[in-house]
């Protein structure tokens, strides 16, 4: 199982990014699908996720602007990222697990397979 992050970049505040996350190895229809980043000097935290029943959650410091999408077909996950700020500078990650339940979906510690990050610099 590998994950491919991708897209990140400089970009000034309320630019626009698109981030992908190209599966191999599984189903990706089968897994949950997050998204996690991890600014400078501070923790990992949730940004958002696709869960393998269907819904889509976010974390509230980017509801309304970040929008996961999915292609099973091409086994990709997106992170359309819009009126981006500097505080959403960070490395961001994907995850997927075939197992999560819908209460851990939150968690990163229950995501078995990881991307190697993507940085995202949002500044003027």
């Amino acid at each position: 199982v590998q994950l491919q992050a991708s897209g990140g970049g400089l970009v000034q505040p309320g630019g626009s990014l698109r981030l992908s996350c190209a599966a191999s190895g599984f189903t990706n229809s089968r897994y949950t699908m997050g998204w996690f980043r991890q600014a400078p000097g501070k923790e990992r935290v949730f940004v958002g996720v696709s869960w393998r029943g269907g819904q889509i959650y976010y974390a509230d410091s980017v509801k309304g602007r970040f929008t996961i999408s999915r292609d099973n077909a091409r086994s990709t996950v997106y992170l359309q990222m819009n009126s981006l700020k500097p505080e959403d500078t960070a490395v961001y990650y994907c995850a997927a697990d075939s197992r999560l339940i819908l209460s851990s979906i939150y968690d990163q510690d229950q995501y078995d397979y990881w991307g190697q990050g993507t940085q995202v610099t949002v500044s003027s």
